[in-house]
């Protein structure tokens, strides 16, 4: 099969690599879509994320979908030819996070793109078959690759407690924020401030749900009292300055990839006794994912602004670079 390998920091290449078999209780999917993400960009230019570091070749991509092609021991073939969104991870059944429910947080997680697991930028791809979820006809290949990204803001949401009448803030109008804003609205928030440096995304952030979108270096955050604030940005002033915008009681989700350390206002945290965590991945989303995008309560298709064939893939992973760029999208 084709995959695109990442040999070493800022080096792509396009390689023939053997189809993997599927093994028991595995399905084998043939990818159609593949979703660019800013952990797959920040792979190709840094080589590592913290402590996930590339030593060897590695191929990218988790947000994907597919049609399943062949089943593994224990999976009825009857699944074969079912179109699915993937869900990429591998998580140890046995852990004491998996068994209590939080897979997500598995200590021995093998997930897509992530060294040394390899990802989805290639034509077949193996998964666990309950990872593997149906999705109807109705939805395109892009929308069910794009799930993985809503799983990350249903995750936040859930967090962040949002429910009808909530008032909510949203730092960063980048790919993650506006699902996270489409999921709030879905949710039932009334007010959905969002801020962002960039105009156009702003202006974006509005026709997907937002009600007020500021940017923040000319409009304090000061007194808009949310119930919950999420931050998809990673960018220390931007939590800060939504952390001080939090109600009395209210919530902090943390999303964005930013520094590994920062400062925050404690006095703040503890004097109003705020609830601060974050969001890392997300477990038992993609029913609700499927349902909000079938649905039509949420736009997956338009948050789609360039699309590449596999044998373009760094030019995918670098579309973040042009001004407007959303989200890429690597079609097989």
């Amino acid at each position: 099969m084709r995959a695109s390998v990442l040999l070493a920091k800022g080096h792509i290449e396009m390689q023939r690599r053997p189809v993997p078999h599927p093994g028991p209780g595995d399905v084998l999917v043939k990818v159609s879509s593949v979703g660019i993400c800013g952990s797959d960009t920040h792979y190709l230019r840094e080589g590592r994320i913290g402590h996930y570091v590339v030593t060897e070749p590695l191929i990218l991509g988790h947000e994907a979908a597919g049609t399943i092609v062949a089943t593994g021991k224990g999976v009825a073939e009857a699944r074969i030819g079912e179109r699915v969104s993937i869900e990429p991870q591998r998580p140890d059944p046995n852990t004491v996070e998996t068994r209590r429910g939080d897979y997500n947080l598995c200590p021995h997680m093998r997930f897509y793109g992530t060294p040394p697991i390899d990802g989805a930028l290639c034509e077949y791809v193996t998964i666990g078959s309950e990872f593997a979820h149906v999705v109807p006809d109705a939805m395109s290949d892009d929308a069910a690759a794009l799930c993985e990204p809503l799983s990350v803001a249903i995750a936040a949401a859930r967090k962040g407690g949002i429910t009808a009448g909530s008032h909510v803030l949203v730092a960063g109008a980048g790919p993650i924020g506006i699902a996270t804003i489409q999921v709030a609205a879905a949710f039932g928030a009334t007010s959905l401030t969002v801020t962002d440096l960039d105009a156009g995304r702003r202006d974006l952030a509005l026709t997907f749900g937002a009600t007020t979108a500021l940017d923040p270096r000319e409009t304090s955050l000061t007194g808009l009292h949310a119930d919950v604030f999420i931050d998809a940005s990673g960018a220390p002033a931007a939590i800060t300055s939504g952390i001080e915008a939090v109600r009395p009681g209210g919530t902090v989700v943390l999303v964005g990839m930013g520094a590994e350390t920062m400062e925050l206002p404690v006095q703040t945290i503890q004097n109003r006794e705020l609830n601060l965590t974050g969001v890392f991945r997300y477990a038992h989303t993609w029913p609700t994912a499927i349902e909000l995008a079938a649905s039509g309560r949420l736009d997956l298709d338009r948050m789609v602004t360039a699309t590449f064939p596999l044998e373009e893939a760094e030019a995918a992973l670098n579309a973040d670079r042009t001004p407007g760029t959303i989200k890429a999208v690597v079609r097989l």
